[in-house]
């Protein structure tokens, strides 16, 4: 088998795991992408895996017109390969290359039979250009309502937003150099990237590039962040060498942003998963961070805490993931309606479990990559109304759109992914 075959191949298997048989793309792709060794061949099937996932509604709706009768049960595998095929063709892949190695891709899945009518669909997808479908449509029906409900004037353009490619941000260590000279080491390199003035370590990319042809990566220089995940550190502010919790830290970007920027800071980061804790030391160590890390559930503190308050505390809660759809769209096929108030309740007793170890005149960050009310602006509204002692901090317009019980920015603005942001003080 050819690289370009087994790419379509590795390509369509994984697809079929995650549309079909309820895998999540990570965990998918985490398997899949270290058999290839070629970092291109890893790429394109990143690419093509993600960008059938974000334009299911329209590959589907291809098939339906296009074909006479729906493709059965047992041929789940085949319909991977024909989304993945069409794939290409919105990414750009050459055609004449996309459909021969995806039609050849057919035969080494055993579906001799079926490489004509691959051939046939990729060539009228070639000849007509793929069907448009709503965005909206890929969305559960009750997730699509609450979204309109929540936000009722923008919710197609959430919708259309969580459909397309998501930027690739950079954030420069300031330990080792500032923004605009790390920019000036990837024009010298031949890759574009520009900046906002209001995010002081954000880069952002004009194509996607494998973290090995960044300018001194290994050595700690840049790491990959979105920025309105950056805006994290702005938001707490702690003070110089204070006692800083990260209380859902994997994988440990916002820890390492806030050391980076100040080293005195004494940040305990920690994660109830043991493979992730150690992907996150293994994050703290290529940047060469002092950051104690640690197996535990933020819950149940009196697993763990020592008894001494934290000045600083980072609740980035588990949550829907409802804005950050466009870097994972498998959230559309996984995420249940009970989820939600499962969700809820998690977040509920994560805040009134760490309120406890906040000292006095202390500072909690509840940060989400939601944009559901539930789960933010409610949220904190209800945590106020039961914590006598709790006090919302104003954050400025940088942090998107007031919601009354904190900041929602919304997926795409300013190229950002969506977040929620609110700082709370103990008094």
């Amino acid at each position: 088998m050819n690289a370009g075959v087994a790419v379509r191949v590795a390509a369509a298997r994984a697809l079929d795991q995650v549309l079909h048989r309820g895998r999540s793309l990570k965990a998918t792709l985490s398997t899949v992408l270290p058999a290839l060794a070629d970092v291109r061949d890893r790429a394109l099937v990143e690419a093509i895996v993600l960008a059938a996932l974000r334009q299911r509604a329209r590959f589907d709706r291809a098939l339906r017109e296009w074909m006479a009768k729906p493709l059965p049960e047992r041929d789940h595998e085949l319909r991977a390969l024909l989304h993945c095929g069409f794939a290409q063709l919105l990414l750009g892949v050459p055609a004449h290359a996309a459909v021969a190695a995806t039609v050849d891709a057919a035969r080494a899945l055993g579906r001799q039979h079926q490489a004509g009518l691959v051939n046939a669909l990729l060539r009228r997808a070639q000849r007509e250009g793929i069907p448009e479908a709503a965005p909206a449509d890929a969305w559960p029906q009750w997730l699509a309502q609450r979204v309109r409900r929540d936000w009722p004037q923008a919710a197609d353009a959430i919708f259309a937003a969580s459909a397309k490619e998501a930027p690739m941000w950079l954030r420069v260590n300031p330990r080792l150099h500032t923004r605009d000279d790390y920019l000036q080491r990837l024009h010298d390199a031949g890759i574009e990237a520009d900046v906002q003035e209001s995010l002081a370590d954000a880069i952002r990319l004009a194509q996607p590039q494998p973290v090995q042809q960044l300018p001194g990566f290994d050595a700690g220089a840049v790491s990959v962040q979105d920025a309105a995940a950056q805006r994290v550190a702005d938001a707490l502010q702690p003070a110089a060498g204070a006692r800083v919790l990260d209380a859902c830290a994997a994988p440990g970007g916002k820890s390492a942003h806030l050391a980076e920027r100040d080293p005195s800071l004494r940040i305990t980061a920690l994660d109830v998963d043991a493979r992730r804790v150690r992907r996150m030391q293994d994050t703290f160590e290529r940047l060469g961070l002092a950051i104690e890390s640690r197996v535990a559930d933020a819950m149940r503190p009196d697993t763990w805490w020592d008894g001494v308050p934290f000045a600083a505390i980072l609740i980035d809660a588990p949550c829907s993931a409802t804005g950050i759809v466009r870097r994972q769209p498998d959230v559309l096929l996984h995420r249940r309606e009970a989820d939600i108030d499962t969700l809820r309740a998690t977040q509920a007793d994560l805040l009134d479990a760490l309120w406890r170890v906040l000292a006095p005149d202390g500072t909690l960050l509840y940060a989400t990559c939601s944009i559901l009310r539930a789960e933010n602006s409610e949220q904190v509204q209800a945590f106020l109304a039961r914590t006598a002692d709790a006090r919302l901090e104003p954050l400025d317009a940088g942090f998107g759109q007031d919601t009354g019980h904190g900041h929602q920015r919304l997926p795409g603005e300013q190229g950002m992914d969506g977040f929620f942001y609110a700082r709370l003080r103990k008094a």
